[in-house]
């Protein structure tokens, strides 16, 4: 029973799907995960199993069966990782470039999950699953920067829900090619994966998410900008994807275009 929990349905929930209610509802667990659970059968209202196609009714108590967290098969690894701050509920860490932040196809071995294993044993929030715990955010492999850990699921549910309603802030500085003219700009343009290399990630309206990112100019060089880029939302590999469109794509990165990203099938939308 201790793996059981109910949400009530409210006015403003009267029709949504079944699916699309929980995700608001467990902003922490993902929308892959959410149906997989509706499709074992353990979404329930009353007595009915429900269908991810169900349509919530004034007064519907849904009750979820939250499976048992499986046993994580990694082995710890000291990776001396550079910890800036830690309590009992989380800690900050300073992810170096070249470290993947979880076991992933291709990425087996000594990512940040590992070494976070051998600092933390089991004072990790296990709420995300088997790969991925006390991870709410990540960057990319060669990204350096500061990065969240939950020590705690009362922790990472309170992160996951920041990062959602977008209460704090994600800064990051890059140096990219060409010189921009603008001071301050606002790139608003929908990413999705490339039609010709679903590896990458582009500019396009077709199967794609909203994107957004603030651009403040902080130093100009001959053939260079400085820039500080501040996140409102976090789609894969959205800095790179935006400033290529634009084509300013990082300096430093791998092709032309940034690494994972292309441009293709080019939107003007930028603020």
């Amino acid at each position: 029973m201790e793996n059981l929990i109910s949400f009530k349905c409210e006015n403003e929930d009267i029709a949504k799907r079944v699916d699309k209610f929980l995700s608001e509802q467990m902003p922490d667990k993902t929308r892959s995960f959410i149906q997989k659970i509706i499709e074992d059968g353990a979404v329930i209202c009353g007595n009915k199993i429900l269908s991810k196609n169900y349509k919530l009714r004034q007064g519907d108590v849904i009750t979820v069966d939250l499976p048992e967290l499986q046993q994580l098969d990694l082995t710890p690894q000291n990776l001396n990782l550079d910890i800036v701050y830690e309590d009992n509920d989380l800690l900050v860490v300073n992810k170096p470039k070249g470290l993947v932040v979880h076991p992933a196809p291709g990425n087996y071995d000594a990512t940040l999950v590992h070494g976070l294993l051998y600092h933390c044993g089991q004072s990790l929030s296990g709420i995300n699953g088997v790969i991925r715990p006390g991870i709410v955010h990540r960057i990319d492999k060669d990204t350096s920067g500061l990065l969240i850990v939950a020590k705690s699921d009362l922790a990472h549910i309170g992160l996951s829900q920041q990062i959602k309603q977008h209460s704090f802030t994600r800064e990051y500085r890059a140096i990219v090619h060409g010189v921009i003219k603008q001071d301050k700009f606002t790139i608003d343009l929908p990413i999705g994966r490339s039609k010709n290399d679903r590896k990458k990630m582009c500019v396009t309206r077709e199967n794609s998410r909203e994107a957004v990112t603030h651009v403040e100019v902080l130093e100009r060089y001959a053939n260079y900008t400085y820039i500080k880029c501040v996140l409102e939302t976090g789609r894969t590999h959205q800095i790179r994807v935006h400033m290529s469109n634009m084509h300013h794509p990082i300096a430093g990165d791998f092709g032309d275009t940034g690494r994972g990203s292309v441009v293709e099938g080019e939107v003007d939308a930028v603020g």
